[in-house]
């Protein structure tokens, strides 16, 4: 079927070096035929049900929205996470050996208390919280999610930053055999992001642990993920070994990969494109086609009353 290349999105067009990461992987025998022509249908029954412990969160309406989230479905078969593919549907798949337990995270940096921890100590005296955060991701696609989990302010408390701390990086697991996407170099491994610690102890910025009510699935992102609902999806690191407190702004992943597309503070901003298609408007997954069921972007993704103030005076298109 021919598609007139005006009807094709310029978020739908793969980058060249998502391309060629994909090509390596064909070659690697990482994928192959089967999985592309069985792998949605596979995703998505992997995906139908909520599955996993379930956990106990209580409801935060202050800091919740009230659209209804997306599926269950939606949002365990529709992801971006390369350690396990690039394609969407590949991280349902290919995550589902992945072992999230035992699990250790390291704080080191400008902060007191340092060390490795295990994740049952990183969680100790934090109390569960259920939060329905939108998730807006730079491919112009978005979500409602209901996450559960901590606010991040409340766990980098526990290791006391000192004055020196103007940054917190996040360091994700680097481990081929079990992120089997790590084998190809489509990013600098290991992925990593960073915050400015006042975007790091606002009271929207949040670690999830949880999803739906579960323990949140090895394709989004266990058994810790960030979410910072007021900025792009690729900020929201996922499955977190380390966190590093330093007086220096951190290099992170996409900026490092494509400094000219990718920017350090990735806050959703409508008036400024993508240098290969515009922010403007977005697609609701479960909405319908990729062609239609496109509604107006928000400027910091609908967080602007609370957030808006973290930038005051800087210039915004720096801030993309």
């Amino acid at each position: 079927m021919k598609i007139p290349m005006d009807r094709i999105l310029p978020s739908e067009i793969t980058s060249e070096r998502v391309y060629r990461g994909r090509r390596e992987l064909l070659t690697a025998g990482l994928a192959g035929a089967a999985l592309a022509t069985l792998g949605l249908d596979e995703a998505a029954a992997a995906g139908a049900e909520p599955t996993g412990a379930t956990v106990n969160a209580a409801r935060n309406a202050a800091l919740s929205i009230t659209d209804k989230p997306n599926s269950w479905e939606d949002i365990t078969t529709y992801n971006n996470f390369y350690e396990f593919g690039t394609e969407k549907h590949e991280p349902a798949i290919r995550s589902r050996d992945f072992k999230a337990t035992p699990w250790d995270v390291t704080i080191d940096g400008e902060c007191e208390v340092k060390g490795k921890f295990a994740l049952e100590d990183v969680m100790q005296g934090l109390a569960l919280e259920e939060r329905v955060y939108r998730l807006r991701c730079v491919e112009a696609w978005s979500m409602v999610i209901p996450w559960a989990g901590f606010p991040l302010a409340a766990l980098l408390a526990k290791y006391k930053p000192t004055s020196k701390a103007k940054f917190v990086e996040f360091t994700t697991l680097h481990d081929a055999r079990r992120m089997p996407g790590q084998r190809v170099e489509v990013l600098d491994w290991p992925y990593v992001e960073g915050l400015r610690m006042d975007e790091a102890m606002h009271p929207l910025a949040f670690i999830a642990t949880g999803l739906y009510g579960r323990v949140l699935p090895n394709q989004n992102g266990a058994p810790l993920r960030l979410v910072v609902p007021w900025k792009y999806g690729f900020k929201n690191i996922k499955s977190i070994v380390r966190i590093r407190f330093t007086e220096r702004q951190p290099m992170n992943s996409w900026q490092k990969s494509a400094s000219h597309e990718y920017g350090f503070y990735a806050n959703v901003n409508p008036a400024v494109s993508h240098p290969r298609w515009s922010q403007a408007t977005e697609r609701r997954i479960g909405s319908g086609s990729l062609l239609g069921g496109r509604s107006a972007t928000l400027p910091f993704n609908g967080y602007a009353a609370q957030v808006a103030s973290l930038y005051a005076g800087m210039d915004p298109r720096r801030l993309y």
